[in-house]
């Protein structure tokens, strides 16, 4: 397709450090971090090295659990140049997802950071991987994770047993030749796998989707094109680096525009408020429920936002009156929606900045310039015409490889044709504008995340105490969507919610523990004996009043 760049990841680093090399690449308010595209690129290829005398090798998978911190980035970028892989962790997974994920994508380093939230995140590694604190670092030799060799610490604990501290990684890095890193940069090609991102499976467990360079620069160009950024832009990434959210449409964008990047490690209202008024961001990144508790906060009106002009929010339907609002009181009158999913590196659609509100709030926009999409029968795969609902299907150069050791469900996602079946229902009118007004599948979206009902359905079922188990979706005001557990529990078996709570807890991450909790004796079947899941979701719906 004409309009595609053929760059990989690490050369695009280098091409905006030779543009704009006294731009600023990078700020972190929390931590005092700035560093201008020159300086940039310094630890980027630092860290790049670092990752080469561990003996990270091209094609290697390297699993990366912390929130947005600046190490974050210099491994997207480090590790695109020496042809790793990033794996990315979600920084909400517990023990049960981390051990698979590790196990699933065969890596064989995890940078790790002390914690976040409520969980300690080298705790858990500890009690993941067998025999983690009597191994020396680069040595680890788990029987559960045979592939791992490397665990990198991001932390200020003095002592680290087993573990590499980030720091001992760059200066390790010192004995490379630049000459060694650029001989690997030579060897590598745009169509390399350079990102896994874990989505959770509606079969299970969750599917490692493999994204090109060639994939991600290329949908990061569209998308910053559409949104106007520039070298003069400043974005504020308070959307977490683990969703293409972060790594695609908010840093990869802004180093394709060389824009800078203002980052917070995680979504926080006061914070953010206070970082578009300190930083005069121009742009600013952000599912429907960031944007409304900006919005709501009581400090509203004391940081200036006049500098704000453009932005994306994606991931939720946008109510009407949130769209006015950021648009009038956050002073974002070019902020547009995207849609897509990771499958496809990730958007698909987007509105543009001079449309009209009511498109902005009733449609997920147009296609992107070179991606094709369309309304298809689910049932016949036949073409639909304009305002007929069936599967929207996209295909383009930003379509992923596939799943990770998943040929079949590869072969089920995209077809013969190349086309990428998203699972999710929709409509196209005359001027191209697509809408989603459903989803095949039962996935549920809550607060901006995808949650796959059998992913945790599995999990409960591992209870003792559970025959069976139907998880569904009810409305809820604030997230979207709130996740509800039916359990029908086995003969003579009684229990109390707390218990399944706490059965949960630690294990599977907090925004996939169900909500509300019902006990049943059997489920609304169909004659030919199929779980009626709709009529569950009517029957709780009505029944919790959402």
């Amino acid at each position: 397709m004409s309009g595609f760049v053929n760059i990989t990841i690490g050369d695009l680093v280098r091409q905006t450090a030779e543009k704009h090399p006294d731009t600023t690449a990078l700020v972190f308010p929390e931590s005092g971090v700035k560093a201008t595209y020159a300086q940039f690129l310094d630890t980027v290829e630092a860290t790049a090295k670092g990752l080469m005398a561990l003996g990270v090798k091209r094609g290697d998978n390297v699993s990366v659990w912390t929130a947005n911190l600046p190490e974050w980035l210099y491994l997207q970028f480090g590790l695109s140049m020496i042809g790793a892989v990033l794996v990315t962790v979600n920084t909400n997974y517990k023990s049960h997802e981390l051990e698979y994920i590790l196990g699933h994508s065969d890596s064989t380093t995890l940078v790790l950071m002390e914690g976040y939230r409520d969980t300690n995140y080298y705790d858990t590694a500890r009690s993941v991987i067998k025999g983690l604190d009597a191994s020396r670092p680069g040595e680890t030799n788990s029987k559960n994770l045979p592939m791992l060799k490397n665990i990198v610490y991001i932390g200020t604990r003095d002592r680290t047993p087993g573990m590499f501290s980030f720091d001992e990684v760059i200066q390790l890095g010192q004995k490379i030749p630049d000459e060694a890193l650029r001989e690997r940069e030579r060897s590598l090609d745009v169509h390399d796998t350079v990102n896994m991102q874990y989505t959770s499976g509606t079969t299970g467990f969750p599917k490692g989707v493999m994204l090109t360079h060639y994939n991600i620069v290329n949908n990061a160009r569209m998308v910053g094109d559409v949104m106007g950024l520039g070298n003069d832009d400043r974005l504020l990434i308070h959307v977490p680096f683990f969703h293409c959210f972060g790594c695609v449409m908010s840093s990869l964008n802004s180093v394709y525009h060389g824009s800078t990047m203002v980052v917070l490690e995680s979504f926080d209202p006061l914070k953010a408020l206070a970082a578009v008024h300190e930083e005069r961001c121009t742009a600013i990144n952000g599912v429907p429920t960031m944007f409304i508790a900006m919005l709501a906060h009581p400090d509203f009106d004391r940081y200036d936002m006049s500098s704000l002009r453009t932005g994306i929010m994606a991931g939720a339907p946008c109510p009407v009156d949130t769209m006015n609002h950021v648009r009038e009181r956050m002073h974002c009158s070019e902020i547009v929606i995207a849609f897509g999913q990771t499958e496809s590196a990730p958007v698909m659609t987007m509105t543009r900045r001079d449309d009209p509100v009511e498109l902005r709030v009733s449609t997920v926009g147009r296609l992107l310039p070179d991606i094709e999409g369309k309304i298809v029968d689910p049932d016949t795969g036949e073409d639909l015409p304009a305002h007929t609902q069936g599967e929207i299907v996209t295909r383009s150069d930003c379509v992923m490889k596939g799943y990770y050791k998943m040929e079949e469900a590869t072969r089920s996602a995209i077809d013969a044709a190349g086309w990428l079946h998203t699972g999710d229902l929709g409509e196209v009118d005359e001027n191209g504008y697509f809408r989603v007004t459903g989803r095949m599948k039962d996935m549920i979206i809550r607060g901006g995340e995808n949650i796959y009902p059998r992913e945790i359905e599995e999990f409960l079922l591992t209870n003792a105490k559970v025959l069976d188990v139907q998880v569904v979706g009810v409305p809820d005001n604030k997230y979207g969507e709130q996740v509800l557990a039916a359990l029908q529990l086995r003969e003579g078996a009684t229990a109390t919610v707390d218990e399944f709570i706490a059965f949960c807890t630690g294990k599977i991450a907090r925004h996939k523990v169900p909500r509300y909790w019902e006990f049943v004796k059997e489920f609304p079947m169909t004659a030919s004996g199929k779980i009626q899941k709709y009529k569950l979701r009517e029957m709780f719906t009505q029944k919790i009043g959402a």
